[in-house]
């Protein structure tokens, strides 16, 4: 049989070592399967290193793992350590079963060489005890890191990342042994700090200072993996309303999971935030901060007020007007691709699609400065989608892979169930059958007998009644109808364009500069739009300018 291994560790210190390291996991895995003459393949082997186990759609192991049971499963056997590597959290954790098990995939846990299964009300009582342990002792570890955190921020020690302007310096106790953390200032940086500090009080905005200082070659904090080094605008801003910088150590202000144990990031009541005098940590002067946060005060005072007396202003968090706002990255850089104006005779402005990097950081962050007409990009993309990705011969795919997902499910699992019933009654209706032939026909063998019978009627009819054949015309008609209703959203209302985008994109199109036009690429899983029905089709676009065409 093949068999396939999952393997996940999770931030949480309080688990044991067998648990922390994924490559014991996938070693002892491996000689389990090896014991009882498995194969395992190496393209199913599962990966979760540092994720959380109540994280379940941001885990990329464990929905590579779900998404290898459709069509049809590529494994027969899944191997774990144990019951809390698949999740921490009981009802996902027994829904992620139920689909592993409903697929014919078979769970074992090589700690207690021990198989999960789910054929009666105990084994069900079973996996929901075990879960509720698993997702309990999360919770109190969290309540362990909570505790342990609040002391040390209580003390002035560090709980966190590196903060810019301050090195994060271990402290050792007698023996050797790691202590804490604490910060201490970093001069290179705490200057550019300063620096940001005196060109926002004389009246630099934001994007100004993010581009003075990348001209400068400035020292700044650490991008975020696959963001490009530099100063942004939101940098200079956090900078400012940091309040470490002058000496005051304020923690938990937000929360980073939700009750579900999910990575959500939301902000606390300010009751709950803890202030901490720390001068030994300033970097600005009470003066300085004071005269800086007083010109943003009246900055903000001024933008509300215009806002208030604007007609249909726009709040940030309504939806875009734009069609690919969000949906496209620069080819150059990496960064997104946004909305940007420019000023053409006096007042009147003209908007452009363009690289928001270049714009808000400079050109020593990215040299793209080209820019593109809104209405041309959108049709570019629009035709594109409507013409290339939805033609007929992608349309006959999708159909056809509707028609294969659906066909396995003839035979069902209650097909089966009804099956496996009816032979245990029938056996049972041969020993009462049996039972009169010996001893005659008592009143209590007569009515077992009946009540059999007619449940093996009844049976029959339900295992009748779970066979169907899939309707191809039907199948058909109904995805040509959805797919000609896409082509009309796509041009008729930009709302609708753009959540037609969210389901047909597997990611950000990518515009690159040449020869001063835009060359875009994207990919496109339409299977997607059927809402599960069909496996995912990915398309690539690798189209010249704006004379696009998809290619399967």
């Amino acid at each position: 049989m093949i068999a396939s291994i999952y393997a996940r560790k999770s931030t949480d210190q309080a688990l044991a070592d067998e648990q922390k390291s994924v490559a014991r996991q996938i070693a002892h895995g491996r000689e389990y399967a090896e014991r009882r003459g498995w194969i395992v393949r190496d393209d199913l082997v599962f990966v979760d290193d540092g994720i959380s186990g109540a994280e379940f759609a941001n885990r990329p192991g464990f929905l590579r793992l779900m998404n290898a049971l459709k069509p049809k499963p590529l494994f027969q056997v899944l191997i774990m350590s144990e019951e809390s590597r698949l999740g921490r959290e009981a009802i996902e954790t027994a829904y992620a079963l139920k689909q592993l098990v409903q697929a014919g995939v078979r769970v074992f846990f090589y700690l207690e060489d021990r198989e999960r299964r789910l054929d009666s009300p105990t084994d069900k009582i079973m996996l929901s005890l075990t879960t509720f342990a698993d997702e309990l002792e999360r919770t109190r570890a969290s309540q362990r890191s909570t505790d342990k955190a609040i002391s040390q921020a209580r003390a002035g020690h560090v709980t966190g990342g590196r903060v810019f302007g301050y090195d994060n310096v271990e402290i050792r106790g007698a023996g050797g042994e790691r202590s804490h953390v604490e910060r201490r200032i970093n001069e290179t940086e705490a200057a550019v700090v300063r620096r940001i500090f005196e060109m926002s009080a004389t009246g630099n905005g934001y994007t100004r200072i993010a581009k003075t200082l990348n001209d400068e070659r400035a020292p700044c904090p650490r991008p975020q993996l696959g963001r490009p080094a530099g100063w942004a605008p939101i940098t200079i801003k956090e900078i400012l309303d940091r309040p470490i910088y002058r000496g005051e150590i304020v923690w938990n202000r937000t929360r980073k999971r939700d009750r579900w144990g999910q990575h959500r990031q939301a902000p606390r009541p300010t009751a709950d935030w803890m202030r901490r005098e720390a001068p030994e940590l300033r970097i600005v002067s009470e003066a300085l901060w004071q005269a800086t946060h007083q010109r943003l005060r009246g900055i903000r005072a001024t933008l509300k007020k215009a806002t208030r007396s604007k007609q249909g202003a726009r709040a940030r968090d309504v939806e875009s007007q734009y069609l690919l706002a969000g949906f496209a990255r620069c080819g150059t850089c990496g960064g997104a691709l946004g909305v940007v104006s420019r000023r053409r005779t006096g007042t009147t402005r003209t908007y452009h699609y363009g690289c928001l990097v270049y714009n808000k950081r400079g050109a020593n962050v990215c040299g793209n400065r080209l820019v593109l007409p809104i209405d041309r990009t959108d049709t570019a993309v629009l035709a594109t989608l409507a013409n290339d990705v939805l033609r007929p011969a992608i349309i006959d795919a999708v159909i056809a892979g509707v028609l294969e997902a659906l066909q396995p499910e003839a035979q069902t699992r209650a097909a089966k169930d009804y099956v496996d019933e009816l032979k245990r009654t029938e056996t049972e209706l041969a020993r009462l059958t049996e039972a009169i032939a010996t001893t005659g026909p008592i009143a209590s063998l007569l009515s077992g007998i009946q009540a059999r019978q007619a449940r093996r009627d009844e049976l029959i009819a339900a295992i009748a009644a779970t066979k169907y054949t899939v309707n191809h015309k039907d199948v058909e008609r109904h995805v040509r109808a959805r797919l000609a209703d896409w082509r009309r959203l796509l041009t008729e209302n930009v709302q609708d364009g753009r959540e037609l985008l969210r389901q047909v994109l597997a990611g950000p199109f990518r515009f690159t500069p040449d020869n001063g036009r835009y060359r875009f690429e994207g990919e496109a899983a339409i299977g997607r739009l059927l809402n599960g029905v069909a496996g995912v089709s990915t398309y690539v676009a690798s189209p010249p300018g704006f004379e696009p065409g998809f290619q399967p």
